[in-house]
């Protein structure tokens, strides 16, 4: 490995993997509605173009990170981005929902990118030059949704769904090609074994888990098929879960989990996860209903794009407010705040009449409690853990984070297809307050298990530019 300086170019290309990020999880919720509408599918069988892309990355994150983690990080980010883009490309092209949906599954390997770019800064680049990149690396992906949901809304405005995903599949083919002209090799000589058996465990289990809960109003709640295929699913978790305590190189590393603080950290961000879901998921189509015989606003795509925004621009100044609490003193009260704040919004949106007005307002309010939420997590795991075991810490908490992503993407599909009448393909008012009601519901259980948390464990929180979830 060569010892020269990294290429000038090297900053602006790591920024730019993660950007990639952003633009695969800003082709999600937005535009379901709008897969539906071009591919004659319903609302929850299109809801598979979100889901399967964030089941995907909970199982890539830890995978792409593990093989990662040695002489060949190079060789595994220009993979990543040779799937990302061949994803897009299926994707993109008009081959009916199936394909799309298998598009999709590819680009959720792309998720895991994000801690390969900041392990090539911290190790190419020196001193503050190597934490400035880490940082701004840390905000892409919530500066790129705020810019990337209205951008991907107004593409698929102009050029119809298909083209979003051409766009796509264009900005993660520059990314390949930048990383390969500049992207340095690693100086690590270390590998590490890739925990096969715990992969496909913890895949066939979510996938079971998220394909019963989507499939369930189809099915019927109360068919052998829906609670056979749950009860199963949950029996593998639970082997997997004892194969990961058990080997000696665990996928996840499961025993992080012990302890008061640890326990705490994990839940609530499964938690938040959820609740964040719920409400991305539920907003755009809401937006994007006919407004005749129903809630539905009756706006475009790209009015649903730009509805989002105000969750991207909030959930950095929720980070930064999580910071000001914290300086006070008042770290333990962040996460019990953040979930209340959270609960407080989707509490608006089952009062407040629909409008546009009232989106705007429940989407920032939502983007402060969740900020503020993720900027807490980071502190509370490394102050569980022994600082050699940080990084798999954190893993830990982010596979958690796009468990609950996925977990809130298929409850809400499910909810709202309850929820639509016989013959009618939007929901009814049913849903949305359904919805209001169980994301509260989830949202104060976070408090109650933030509460739980030793008050001689709540740390003061680490400088976090953002604390947007990376998703």
């Amino acid at each position: 490995m060569t010892t020269t300086a990294p290429p000038r170019a090297l900053v602006p290309v790591l920024v730019f993997v993660g950007t990639v990020v952003a633009v695969i999880s800003s082709l999600g919720a937005p535009l379901v509605p709008a897969i539906a509408a071009s591919t004659g599918a319903t609302l929850p069988d299109a809801q598979w173009a979100l889901t399967v892309t964030l089941l995907v990355g909970a199982v890539a994150t830890p995978v792409v990170g593990r093989l990662g983690d040695g002489p060949h990080r190079r060789t595994v980010v220009l993979v990543v981005l040779g799937v990302v883009t061949v994803g897009g490309v299926l994707a993109a092209l008009p081959l009916g929902l199936g394909w799309l949906v298998a598009g999709r599954g590819l680009q959720g390997v792309g998720l895991g990118l994000t801690p390969l770019a900041m392990a090539t800064a911290r190790e190419a680049l020196e001193g503050e030059r190597s934490r400035a990149t880490v940082a701004a690396l840390s905000i892409t992906v919530v500066a790129g949704l705020g810019v990337g949901y209205p951008l991907a809304g107004l593409v698929a405005e102009l050029g119809g769904v298909h083209a979003a995903f051409w766009a796509g599949a264009a900005v993660s083919a520059a990314a390949l090609v930048a990383s390969a002209a500049v992207l340095p090799r690693s100086r690590t000589s270390t590998t590490r074994s890739l925990d096969v058996v715990g992969a496909l465990l913890l895949g066939a289990g979510l996938a079971g888990v998220l394909l019963g809960l989507g499939e369930a109003e189809a099915w019927g709640w109360t068919s052998v098929r829906t609670w056979g295929l749950i009860v199963g699913s949950l029996v593998v978790l639970a082997c997997w879960a004892r194969w990961e305590l058990r080997t000696p190189a665990p996928l996840v590393d499961l025993r992080l989990a012990r302890g008061r603080t640890a326990a705490t950290a994990h839940s609530a961000a499964l938690l938040v996860g959820l609740s964040n879901y719920l409400l991305l998921v539920t907003v755009p189509v809401l937006v994007q209903s006919p407004r005749a015989g129903g809630p539905g606003l009756g706006q475009s795509v790209l009015v649903a794009g730009l509805a989002l925004l105000p969750f991207s621009a909030a959930s950095v100044l929720g980070g930064r407010l999580a910071r000001v609490l914290s300086d006070r003193g008042r770290s333990s009260a962040v996460l019990p705040v953040a979930a209340v704040v959270q609960a407080g919004a989707f509490v608006l949106f089952g009062l407040l009449p629909p409008d546009l007005w009232q989106v705007l307002v429940v989407m920032a309010v939502a983007g402060l409690g969740v900020g503020a939420a993720f900027a807490a997590f980071p502190a509370m795991v490394i102050s569980a853990v022994p600082p050699s075991e940080t990084g798999s810490a954190t893993s830990l908490n982010q596979v958690l984070r796009y468990v609950g992503f996925a977990l809130g993407s298929a409850v809400a599909a499910t909810v709202l297809a309850a929820a639509t009448p016989s013959g009618a393909v939007e929901p009814g008012r049913a849903g949305y307050a359904t919805i209001a009601v169980l994301g509260a519901a989830v949202c104060l259980l976070t408090a109650v298990v933030a509460r739980l948390l030793p008050r001689a464990a709540r740390p003061p929180l680490p400088v976090v530019r953002s604390g947007a979830p990376r998703s």
